[in-house]
């Protein structure tokens, strides 16, 4: 049944990355939040795509969230397409015209503006797969048996 107060608790943020993961997991990916493709960063949504191409989406919850945030350039070396996922008020013109365009909400996402295809080397693709997919594992392993992860290890 549909809850209109079920994103009440979220942050603005969190909204945005739960739209777009219902988005992408209609569309057959497997998306991750709060993924780190190195040591030293974190993204906000990152996706495996049924094709084995790596979605990275970055949320910004206003102008003002966009402006004060730069790390974003260094998600580009660790996936195939990159966007930005903003809700329907966000000024899109600000955003760079070479990046893809998700408008969100708290229930789904639509893509606005593809992103281009940035095809990652072949050992850097295996790596973050491999990356992805443990994170995945570990946070699944986590959720089934809280407190296993310390004894087994963490995500990066």
């Amino acid at each position: 049944m549909f809850d209109p107060t079920e994103t009440d608790s979220l942050q603005a943020g969190q909204v945005l990355a739960r739209g777009a993961c219902r988005f992408l997991g209609a569309l057959g990916a497997a998306p991750v939040t709060e993924f780190s493709p190195v040591s030293g960063l974190r993204t906000d949504v990152t996706a495996l795509m049924r094709d084995g191409e790596i979605w990275v989406i970055e949320c910004k919850s206003c102008l003002a969230d966009y402006q004060s945030d730069a790390k974003w350039r260094g998600y580009l070396p660790y996936c195939d397409r990159f966007f930005f996922a903003v809700d329907d008020r966000f000024p899109e013109e600000v955003l760079p015209p070479e990046e893809g365009i998700i408008i969100a909400d708290g229930f789904d996402a639509e893509v606005i503006r593809p992103a281009p295809l940035r095809k990652l080397p072949a050992a850097r693709r295996k790596a973050q797969t491999l990356r992805f997919a443990r994170a995945a594992a570990l946070r699944l392993r986590g959720a089934i048996d809280p407190g296993v992860v310390s004894l087994i290890g963490r995500e990066d």
